[in-house]
């Protein structure tokens, strides 16, 4: 009899690892939990977490729940007496109950190289804090955030134009692999995992507020924002009317003799003055229209040569995305 495993996972990070587990012929997944159906979109249809349409498109079983305190579904899962269950993203915090319930435990896959980047946003934030390399780490969960020891880890290099939508698909690529390589091993309890040591940061949850643009800091760090940004929450900064233009994409620009926020037009490009040299805008929305690319920007009123951008209804000061914490 093959060793039974339940997959806990909810977005598209989590899908690669699901099929590789599902493919690898050395278990049988015995049950997939992922969280409900929600609304999205400017319709407000309900969606499906990709993990269930995967999941679905196998034909393994679903189990979708906003809380695994529940006592029907705390024991379906117990009844299940799962070997081993594997974490990706799934969203929700694992009590000692089932950390404690297969005899190989529960392990995770997280998107950073473990202790830096623990909690919720560690791809993104890996981004906009200029790190040259980020990664996964395969690790055995306990009861702390993303504290536990690690079995594993791959490392990738973090690309110039990498956005977090880009650098969440190839991480999670390589987290299907990762898990696939060490599954047999985590299945017969030949590998022992390493405590994470010092050096340890928290990322926290992001709201919209987090893609305001603070044109008075350098610009090597709102192009960093920008691709952080992408394609949640989105970078944004509000024109001389107070309406909201969300900034897709940019690059860095050369100086410019102007006040921070400054629009500034250069042979037919557009540029933002910031508080060390300028962005130079390559895919904005502006208010009730569609992106624009760079070619079309500079045509734009609201754009137009030394209007000034981000100087209305700026969000209150967030905290930092990323914080130290004791190891």
């Amino acid at each position: 009899m093959k060793p039974r495993v339940i997959y806990m996972g909810t977005p598209d990070f989590a899908v690669p690892a699901l099929g590789a587990l599902a493919s690898s012929g050395i278990c049988d997944v015995a049950l997939v939990v992922t969280q409900p159906d929600r609304r999205a979109g400017r319709g407000k249809n309900m969606v499906s977490p990709a993990v269930k349409v995967a999941a679905d498109a196998r034909g393994l079983p679903v189990l979708q729940t906003a809380t695994l305190r529940h006592p029907e579904i705390r024991q379906r899962i117990v009844d299940l007496a799962p070997d081993l269950v594997v974490v990706a993203a799934f969203g929700m915090i694992l009590g000692r109950w089932i950390l404690e319930l297969p005899p190989r435990g529960c392990v995770n896959l997280h998107a950073s190289l473990l202790p830096k980047y623990r909690g919720a946003n560690p791809i993104a934030s890996a981004i906009a804090m200029g790190e040259a390399e980020t990664g996964v780490s395969l690790m055995k969960m306990d009861r702390g955030l993303d504290t536990g020891p690690v079995y594993a880890t791959v490392s990738l290099p973090i690309l110039a134009d990498d956005t977090t939508a880009s650098l969440t698909s190839r991480l999670s690529s390589a987290a299907g692999d990762l898990l696939i390589d060490h599954l047999p091993d985590l299945l017969s309890g030949a590998i022992e995992a390493q405590d994470q040591g010092a050096g340890a940061s928290l990322t926290r949850m992001m709201t919209k507020d987090d893609g305001w643009l603070d044109f008075a800091r350098p610009a090597v760090e709102l192009e960093r924002q920008i691709r952080a940004m992408w394609p949640w929450p989105r970078a944004w900064t509000t024109d001389s009317k107070g309406e909201r233009i969300q900034i897709h994409a940019a690059t860095v620009g050369e100086m410019v003799d102007a006040a921070p926020g400054t629009v500034v037009h250069r042979e037919g490009r557009v540029l933002v003055a910031t508080g060390s040299g300028s962005i130079e805008l390559r895919r904005v929305q502006l208010p009730g229209g569609r992106p624009l690319e760079s070619t079309a920007l500079v045509h734009h009123p609201a754009l137009a040569d030394d209007a000034i951008l981000g100087t209305i209804d700026a969000p209150a000061a967030r905290p930092p995305l990323v914080t130290e914490e004791a190891s």
